[in-house]
């Protein structure tokens, strides 16, 4: 039975591709408005929840809800069955992910990326969806940048656009998946600070997959270290990063910070 309390649920998720398990009997809560740091050894299992979310990867065993609403399956006479389509487009509305690669369409100018998914997902006037891809454009610092093309702006730009993109589409929960792992080393700030803005300021729930350990320090309400696709340690940031009591998590976090 899924508590009412947390907009997602993973229970008891096994994820394997062939013969490589990837998620191991995973079991996450995560509260309505909660900010959660994914961290831990590439190939922990950390992208593959987001995957999981935005339904671009299927489970092998176990339940997933989002919002009170079975993702991957759907009650039928009493019973449970795979999801339809139908259900899963109606899912993946209520989520918006940014990738590592910013995916923006080379032939539409920056506003005109934001106000296209909002007039044909969500039927949103174009008055109305310019509107809104104009102040999204403001948040993310890029007003000045609405007439241009992706190809006219660097790396960090185009990242942005795809944060305000993602924005429009008034999502309950944000998924970020290295989103600056593409960049330039001295693009990566200007990106990340805007998430730092988007965490203090939003009720969105958002979960961010990263390899910045200040940035997840910053961004995070609670930080899960990853390891072998369980979740080994999890905690408030200063916890994690200032006394880690997993030995696992320590090794890991010594590469990055001084840990105690």
């Amino acid at each position: 039975m899924t508590d009412p309390a947390n907009i997602i649920e993973f229970q008891n998720v096994h994820k394997s591709f062939g013969s490589l398990k990837v998620l191991n009997d995973l079991n996450l809560e995560v509260a309505p408005g909660e900010k959660l740091a994914l961290i831990g050894p590439s190939g922990s299992g950390k992208t593959t929840i987001l995957r999981i979310l935005m339904t671009l990867e299927t489970l092998s065993g176990g339940h997933v809800t989002v919002d009170g609403d079975y993702l991957w399956h759907e009650e039928k006479d009493g019973k449970l069955v795979d999801a339809s389509e139908a259900h899963l487009h109606k899912m993946r509305s209520e989520i918006g992910m940014v990738f590592q690669h910013f995916n923006l369409f080379p032939h539409l100018n920056a506003l005109q990326n934001i106000v296209q998914p909002q007039t044909l997902v969500r039927k949103t006037s174009k008055v109305e969806a310019r509107e809104k891809a104009m102040e999204l454009l403001g948040l993310v610092g890029l007003s000045e940048k609405a007439d241009h093309f992706p190809h006219q702006l660097s790396g960090g730009q185009q990242q942005r656009v795809a944060i305000a993109r993602s924005l429009a589409m008034d999502p309950k929960i944000m998924l970020f998946d290295e989103v600056t792992s593409a960049l330039d080393p001295e693009l990566v700030d200007e990106v990340l600070n805007v998430l730092r803005k988007l965490a203090s300021s939003s009720d969105t729930t958002m979960l961010t997959v990263t390899h910045e350990m200040n940035f997840a320090r910053d961004f995070a309400d609670r930080v899960l270290f990853f390891d072998k696709g369980q979740i080994v340690e999890a905690g408030k940031p200063e916890d994690i990063f200032t006394h880690p009591r997993e030995p696992r998590t320590r090794s890991f976090l010594s590469k990055f910070i001084s840990v105690s």
